[in-house]
C-alpha cells in the first residue's frame, strides 16, 4: 500500500454474489474521476467457486486501486467493513453494497460536500432502483414510538424530515441508507466504527446515533444517485422467520444498547403481546414470539452460527 493517503477508500462485501461485486467494481472505475481512491473488497467467506470467480476479476485490474482480502468466517455486515478498513489509508471511507451501481459520480459529489461541511460525519445520495425508480434513502432512528404506531409518528411528533418528500438540497437526518454510507474517516475511527455484535441490520442506525451524540451530523444529498438492485437483497415482506428474528434481535439490541432497559422491556413487551397474537393466526410466526420472549439474546444470533471456510 502506498504511503500517500488516498481521498477516499471505498469497502465492498462480496458474500456468494461475485457477479454483482464485479459490476459495482466495474460502475466505481466507469463513473468515478478527480480523486485518489482505493477499493478494498472483502470476501465475506463465501463459496470457494464464488470467491474463485471474484480473484480471476481483481486480478485484471491494477493492483494500486484495488485489493481482495478474504475472511474465513462470515463476520456480518459491520465485522466485514471493519475487516476491510484495517486495509485502508484515506481521508474517506465509502461502505458500498455490492449489490449497487453508481451514477454520474457520486462519490466526488458526496468528497466535495464534506470537503465544505465541517459539521458532516457522513452522508449518502438518492437511491434509484432498478427500475430506475426513486426509493426511500433515509431513515428514523428506531425507538418505541417508531417501532409501535409506525415511521410518520417521529415526523409528526418530532418534526423529523420526510422520508418520502423530494428535496432540493442537503438535509441533516438521523442516518441514511446503509448501501451508501459515505464517512469522514476521522469521526468514524473515533467511535470505534461499526459495532461489530451486531451480524446484520441496523448498524447505520447505531453508528449514526453514537455520532450524534457526539454532536456530529449525518447528511442526506439528493443530488448525487445510485442504483441499488433491492430484488437480491433481502425482501423484508417475504423473508425466512430465521432472517425476521435476526432484524428483531439486532433492532433490540439497538435499543437496549441506545436507550436503556426500560425503553427496551417496554416495546418488549408491546411485541409479546403483538407476535403472540399474530402466531395464533401464523403459526410460522410462534419462533419468532419465542425469540422475543426469552429475550432475543445475541447468543442466538446468526453470527453464532457460522463456520470457518477454507
Amino acid at each position: 500500500m502506498s504511503k500517500n493517503k488516498s481521498d477516499v477508500a471505498i469497502i465492498l462485501i462480496n458474500y456468494n454474489s461475485s457477479e454483482y461485486t464485479q459490476k459495482c467494481i466495474s460502475s466505481i472505475l466507469d463513473q468515478t474521476s478527480a480523486l485518489a481512491y482505493q477499493i478494498i473488497v472483502v470476501d465475506n467467506a463465501s463459496e470457494k467457486e464464488d470467491f474463485e470467480r471474484l480473484s480471476s476479476f481483481v486480478a485484471t485490474l491494477p493492483e494500486d486501486i484495488i485489493q481482495l482480502h478474504r475472511s474465513k468466517i462470515n463476520t456480518g455486515f459491520g465485522g466485514g467493513n471493519m475487516h476491510g478498513i484495517q486495509f485502508t489509508n484515506a481521508q474517506y471511507y465509502l461502505f458500498l453494497n455490492n449489490d449497487t451501481l453508481l451514477v454520474d459520480n457520486p462519490i466526488k459529489v458526496c468528497y466535495e460536500f464534506m470537503e465544505t461541511h465541517s459539521d458532516a460525519a457522513l452522508c449518502g445520495p438518492q437511491i434509484y432502483n432498478e427500475r430506475n425508480e426513486k426509493t426511500v434513502s433515509f431513515d428514523h432512528f428506531t425507538s418505541f414510538a417508531r417501532e409501535v404506531f409506525g415511521r410518520k409518528t417521529p415526523e409528526i411528533l418530532f418534526a423529523k424530515p420526510n422520508r418520502k418528500k423530494d428535496y432540493s438540497e442537503p438535509i441533516a437526518v438521523d442516518y441514511v441508507n446503509g448501501s451508501f454510507m459515505f464517512f469522514r474517516a476521522e469521526d468514524f475511527d473515533k467511535i470505534g466504527g461499526f459495532d461489530t455484535n451486531i451480524f446484520l441490520y441496523f448498524e447505520e442506525c447505531d453508528i449514526c446515533y453514537r455520532l450524534k451524540k457526539q454532536g456530529r451530523k449525518t447528511y442526506f444529498l439528493p443530488n448525487p444517485s445510485y442504483i441499488h438492485h433491492q430484488g437480491i437483497s433481502v425482501n423484508k415482506t417475504k423473508m425466512p422467520i430465521a432472517i425476521k428474528i435476526e432484524l428483531k434481535t439486532s433492532m433490540f439490541y439497538v435499543i437496549r444498547k441506545n436507550y436503556g432497559y426500560l425503553h427496551y422491556l417496554a416495546l418488549r413487551l408491546v411485541f409479546i403481546i403483538r407476535y403472540g397474537l399474530t402466531s395464533l393466526i401464523k403459526p410460522k410466526y410462534f419462533k419468532l414470539f419465542h425469540r422475543i420472549l426469552v429475550g432475543l439474546p445475541l447468543g442466538k444470533s446468526l453470527k453464532q452460527k457460522q463456520t470457518i471456510q477454507d
